[in-house]
C-alpha cells in the first residue's frame, strides 16, 4: 500500500505541533518555479505529513506573490493526497468574532490571477468541476476536530479572496458585508483551485483575526491581526493534530478523481513537454 501523506499549509510556527516527529526539510524543484519554502516532512498522529510555510519561514512572500502551482505541485510530488489549510481571515459578519473559526465551504474570487491558478494550458485543456471547491469529507473532519477545542467553530461560509496586500477599503468591506459573505482573505482560492486539479482533497480552517473594516468602530490593523494570530495558533495546532488522526488511509473521495472527465484534449495530442511538467498530476491518466 502506498504511504499517502497529509499536507498542511499554514503559518511559519504551525509546524511546532506537539507530536510532530521525524522532521526533515525537503527542497523540491518544480516546473512552475520555486515553492514558498522547503517542505517539512515527518509524522503526526501516526500519519506521514508534509508541511509548507505558506509565506516562507520568516514571512517573506506577499499573498499576491504566492506561487500556488509550485506549492501544490510540490505537495503532490511528495505524495500529499489531502491538504489542511490554516489561514487568517477577516470577519465580514458580527457572528464571527475574532478568534472564532469558520470551516468554510465556498469561495468568491476577487483576484485577477486566474491564469496562475491552473496547471493546464500549453496544449492540454481541462475543466474541473468547482461547484463545491472544498472537500466536504475533509471539511467535516476539520469541523469535528474544531469542536473538540474550546474555540467557537462555525459550519460553512463563503471566503472572499482578494489580492491585497493592502486591506479592504471601507466601501469594499461594506459591500462584502451587505452581500452576506462570511470571511475575507488573500491566499486560499489559488490553493483550492490547484489542489482540485491535482486531485488533492483540500479544506480550510479560516481563523478570524479581525472585523475587516465594515464595522464603524473596529478597523483591521496589523497589530490586531498579529495579536490574534498568536492567540489562534495553539487552537489551530490542536485541531490539525486531531484532524490528521481521523483522515482515512486511502484517497478515495470525489476530489481524488477530479480529472476523470475533465479533459477536452485527446490524449494523443498532449504535448510531451506539458506531460513531463505535469507527471505527478497526470500519472494515472498516462
Amino acid at each position: 500500500m502506498l504511504n499517502h501523506k497529509i499536507g498542511i499549509i499554514g503559518g511559519t510556527g504551525l509546524y511546532h505541533i506537539e507530536g510532530f516527529t521525524k522532521q526533515k526539510w525537503v527542497s523540491v524543484k518544480t516546473p512552475f518555479g520555486a515553492p514558498s519554502d522547503a517542505l517539512l516532512t515527518g509524522k503526526l498522529a501516526g500519519r506521514e505529513v508534509v508541511f509548507l510555510p505558506r509565506h516562507g519561514r520568516g514571512h517573506r512572500i506577499l499573498p499576491g506573490e504566492l506561487n500556488h502551482r509550485a506549492n501544490i505541485w510540490a505537495m503532490k510530488k511528495l505524495g500529499a493526497q489531502w491538504i489542511i489549510s490554516v489561514s487568517a481571515v477577516g470577519s465580514l459578519q458580527a457572528k464571527y468574532k475574532p478568534c472564532d473559526i469558520v470551516v468554510i465551504d465556498q469561495f468568491l474570487d476577487r483576484t485577477k490571477q486566474s491564469s496562475n491558478h491552473t496547471f493546464f494550458g500549453c496544449g492540454i485543456v481541462a475543466h474541473v468541476a468547482l461547484a463545491s471547491p472544498i472537500s466536504e469529507e475533509l471539511r467535516q473532519i476539520l469541523l469535528r476536530a474544531a469542536r473538540t477545542t474550546k474555540a467557537r467553530a462555525h459550519n460553512g461560509g463563503t471566503y472572499v479572496c482578494m489580492e491585497g496586500p493592502a486591506f479592504s477599503t471601507r466601501a469594499e468591506s461594506l459591500a462584502n458585508h451587505r452581500a452576506g459573505y462570511d470571511v475575507i482573505g488573500m491566499t486560499n482560492l489559488g490553493e483550492a483551485k490547484c489542489a482540485r486539479e491535482a486531485e488533492i482533497a483540500y479544506a480550510t480552517l479560516a481563523m478570524a483575526t479581525d472585523y475587516d473594516c465594515w464595522k464603524a468602530d473596529e478597523h483591521v490593523t496589523l497589530e490586531v491581526v498579529i495579536a490574534n494570530l498568536h492567540r489562534n495558533a495553539d487552537t489551530a495546532k490542536k485541531i490539525v493534530a486531531a484532524a490528521v488522526a481521523e483522515i482515512p488511509s486511502e484517497p478515495n473521495w470525489k476530489a481524488h478523481s477530479a480529472l476523470k472527465n475533465a479533459f477536452l484534449t485527446d490524449r494523443k495530442l498532449w504535448p510531451k513537454q506539458t506531460v513531463n511538467a505535469l507527471k505527478p498530476i497526470l500519472a494515472k491518466y498516462l
